[in-house]
Parts: C-alpha cells; sequence; structure tokens
C-alpha cells in the first residue's frame, strides 16, 4: 500500500508501534480483537483499527503538496478537509482558507477567486454545481482535487444504476457534504432520494405501498428529491447507495426493508426487476474500524474514549456503537480531560459538550477502551492516553509497556 508523505507531527510514538504489530501479524484483516496496553494500575484497550485511512491521508498529503509547490499564490479549499479541527486549524495556520463552511454556506464570495488562484477539493468531493462554477472562473479543478476514491466508486455506482434506469436512494444525511456530493453526481444519471435512517426508510415504504399520500411524501423529504421527482413513477425501480461513513448495519437494514417492501408489491418472483443487487457502498475503512469496535464491545472496561471531531459522521457512528455498553466519553483531543475527576465530552444527541464526572482513582485496575474516527491524527489520541497517565502519576515508562506487547505474540 502506497506510504503518504505527511506532517511528521501527525505521526504518533505510542500507536504507531502498536499498528505495526498488529498489521505484520495480522496483513488480512482477519482479527478484530483489541490491543492491550498494561501499566499496572491502569489498563488500554486499542482498537484493531481506527485512525487514518487511505482518503484522509491521500487528501492531507496533496494539500500539503499545494501549500509547498505555490508559494505567493491564495490557496483555498472549498471547506474543511476533513471532520477533524486539529488538521483544518493547521491548514489554516499555513494560510490556507475556506471557501464554504460544512452545511454548504459562503464564506467568500466566488466572484472573489480568480484563475491564479488554487482551490482544493476536500477528501468528501464537490458537488457538479460547484465544479462548474471554479471551471467558469478558470480554476483548475483537477490538480488538487483530493476526492476519496470510495467516495467516486458510490458515484460511480449511482451512474451505473442508473443507466440501468434506477431511482438512486441514498442513505445519508442530507446536509453533510459528502452526501450533497453524491446527491449531485446522482441526480445527474436518476431520480435521487436520501434516506437519513430506518425511520425515514419506513415513510417512504408506507409510500411505495400506497399506506400514506403524494402530498405526505413531499412535505416529509422537502429538499432530499431530485427536481421532477414522481413517486408513483420513480419508485417502483431503485438501488441503494450510501454515504461512506453511515453505520454498515443500518444500511444492511434499510436495504433489507426496502427489498421486502418491493416483494410485498411487485411479488418475489419479479424483485429483480425492482430492486438492485447492490452490496453495501461503505468503504473499506469505515467498516474495518466499526468492525473493530465491534470487537471492543466484546471486552469488559470500566469506560471507553473516543477522539475525533464532533461533525465526524463516522467518529459519531463509533461512539453510537460504544455506547451501547460502556460510559463512552466523546473528546476532540487531550485538551477536553480536564483532571482526574472532570471531563468535558460532546453529547451526539443534544449536541452539546458536557462537562461530566470522570474519576481516575475509583478503580484498580482501571480499564479504558479507546478509539477514534478516520479523520483523527494518531498524535492526538497518542496524546490523549499520555495525560491520562500523567493524572493516574504512572511511573512505568510508556515504551517498556510498548516493548513488552511488541513481544507478545497476538492470541489470535
Amino acid at each position: 500500500m502506497k506510504k503518504f508523505e505527511i506532517p511528521e507531527f501527525y505521526r504518533s510514538p505510542i500507536i504507531s508501534q502498536v499498528k505495526a504489530k498488529r498489521k505484520l501479524e495480522d496483513p488480512r484483516k482477519k482479527d478484530f480483537t483489541p490491543s492491550l496496553l498494561d501499566f499496572g494500575t491502569i489498563r488500554f484497550y486499542i482498537a484493531r483499527h481506527f485512525g487514518f485511512c487511505y482518503g484522509v491521508e491521500n487528501a492531507i498529503e496533496i494539500a500539503y503538496q499545494a501549500i509547498a509547490e505555490n508559494p505567493g499564490k491564495r490557496i483555498f479549499l472549498l471547506s474543511q478537509m476533513i471532520h477533524n479541527p486539529a488538521v483544518n486549524e493547521d491548514l489554516v495556520g499555513h494560510g490556507i482558507q475556506f471557501i464554504q463552511d460544512t452545511k454548504g454556506q459562503q464564506l467568500i464570495p466566488w466572484e472573489s477567486l480568480t484563475p491564479e488562484d488554487i482551490v482544493i477539493i476536500p477528501a468528501f468531493g464537490t458537488t457538479l454545481e460547484i465544479e462548474k462554477i471554479l471551471t467558469e472562473i478558470g480554476v483548475n479543478v483537477s490538480k488538487y482535487n483530493t476526492t476519496c476514491p470510495f467516495v467516486e466508486k458510490v458515484w460511480n455506482r449511482s451512474e451505473k444504476l442508473g443507466s440501468d434506469d434506477h431511482t438512486i436512494i441514498i442513505h445519508g444525511k442530507h446536509n453533510h457534504e459528502e452526501t450533497r456530493a453524491t446527491f449531485s453526481h446522482s441526480r445527474e444519471n436518476a431520480p435521487a432520494l436520501i434516506l437519513k435512517n430506518i425511520e425515514e426508510a419506513q415513510f417512504l415504504g408506507d409510500i411505495i405501498l400506497g399506506k400514506r399520500t403524494i402530498d405526505s411524501f413531499y412535505e416529509h423529504f422537502k429538499g432530499k428529491y431530485s427536481e421532477g421527482f414522481h413517486p408513483e413513477q420513480h419508485l417502483t425501480k431503485i438501488g441503494v447507495v450510501n454515504q461512506t461513513t453511515m453505520l454498515a448495519t443500518e444500511t444492511q437494514e434499510i436495504t433489507d426493508y426496502l427489498r421486502d417492501v418491493m416483494i410485498q408489491k411487485f411479488g418475489n418472483e419479479n424483485i429483480k426487476n425492482h430492486i438492485a443487487d447492490t452490496r453495501d457502498t461503505l468503504c473499506y475503512a469505515t467498516n474495518d474500524n466499526q468492525s473493530a469496535t465491534n470487537g471492543l464491545l466484546e471486552k469488559e472496561a470500566d469506560f471507553a474514549i473516543v477522539v475525533g471531531g464532533y461533525n465526524s459522521s463516522n467518529t459519531t457512528h463509533l461512539v453510537e456503537l460504544l455506547e451501547q455498553k460502556f460510559t463512552t466519553y466523546f473528546i476532540k483531543d487531550k485538551e477536553e480531560l480536564l483532571s482526574n475527576q472532570k471531563i468535558n465530552s460532546f453529547n451526539i444527541h443534544t449536541h452539546e459538550l458536557e462537562s461530566m464526572d470522570f474519576n481516575l482513582n475509583s478503580i484498580e485496575p482501571l480499564t479504558i477502551i479507546v478509539t477514534s474516527g478516520a479523520s483523527c491524527p494518531d498524535a492526538i489520541v497518542d496524546g490523549v492516553i499520555q495525560k491520562i497517565l500523567d493524572y493516574k502519576k504512572v511511573s512505568i515508562p510508556v515504551q517498556s509497556v510498548i516493548d513488552k506487547f511488541l513481544s507478545v505474540k497476538s492470541e489470535n
């Protein structure tokens, strides 16, 4: 696999060694059990897979390449490179400006751009409409296009579905940059509709089966369907794709449900003519991270910590999985560890940062689960682990624990 050239401060002395060992022992990614770092009074279960994926590292490499190759020029990002504050703050520190915020609201007017400006397309990709605007200005949209290849794979799947006269159902968050881009590309080839969750799929199922009115469709899915969408005409032959960071189990649940709806309406003998036999379009990294999180759920621990940007979809889904079993703290970095008794944790349900009790001295040995989203640098996870060790006043050198971990062959 390609080795990316990214700034050294993104690398980590702790996590990098753990990952290197697991990769050497399990190159085909068959073992999703976590790694254990045992410091005596405190133990960390580290997820088998987490952190930067191919698409993120590729995007970061290209962004810093753009900075190095264009001294003195204005450099813009369409929106956040990835959903991690540390990464975006560093890029801003290098002079990069954001044209839009994450919801697509304009921060810098299009008319202020010139053909000499450098514009970086983020890993989420962008809409065909924005590409057209930039092209008309004279900006080279392909030179620093960091769109993740797995996002492009979804677009290609949508194009194929459209060419076979399928309506494209997108499982995603309609205001997420990636879903906006996928919706734009999909509706070029076919009618398209965005579903957020199984509840919306069930509402759509009622429309298909005639249990709800057509007017209720337009009201419920306002802003989430392509122009000229007619439910009576466009919900007879469908195919499901997704935002690559959604929960795989939820995408499968939606697909299975809609398949059952089509069987009810058209009969099992005709099902191939009414719903495409698509496989989940989730990217490999999201799938690996979610499988590794399921591996964490098989362990016993006192609580879990998930590190990442609060607007990161894939990170939020890891929190959803872990909080089924553990008290789970969602933090962006070590600065949210306020003391050995208090922590700031982002509540994914209220979308607020909350100050919570966090007593590191209540139990010995204390067992903590640690993972992060695909846009979080390993060095930030390192910082979280190190700060917890400092609060616990652990005297055992970190490297000696890592050396012990490296010397023991994994159980699986």
